[in-house]
């Protein structure tokens, strides 16, 4: 989960760096979190987070559906992720849990493996 809050917290100029480095699109940053967001949710044991964290995960994951769709296709494009008010949201709520978890939202972004 921190790499792909990590990803999420990451000032828009960063993000823009990972994704040209990785020959990926902007798609990347928000599927990098639900993959780890479902597990956790879905997760039968205790939450291993607290539940502030939690919470905000999920106002992370509920921005990202509501950006989602093809009527929502410019929301995803490499201007937006510097200009759209969502993706504001979703960096400013990334950060919030990242110094709870880490003390600090400034960290290395993941290094990934695209299949191609």
């Amino acid at each position: 989960m921190i790499r792909a809050l990590a990803l999420l917290g990451a000032d828009s100029a960063d993000q823009l760096v990972w994704i040209d480095k990785y020959k990926v699109v902007t798609d990347e940053l928000a599927l990098e979190f639900d993959d780890v967001f479902l597990l956790l949710a879905g997760s039968q044991q205790e939450e291993p987070l607290d539940e502030e964290a939690m919470r905000k995960l999920r106002l992370i994951d509920a921005v990202l559906e509501e950006m989602s769709g093809g009527e929502n296709a410019e929301r995803w494009s490499r201007e937006a992720l510097a200009t759209d008010e969502g993706w504001h949201q979703v960096r400013a709520l990334a950060r919030d849990v990242l110094v709870s978890l880490q003390g600090d939202w400034r960290l290395p972004l993941p290094e990934i493996h695209v299949v191609r």
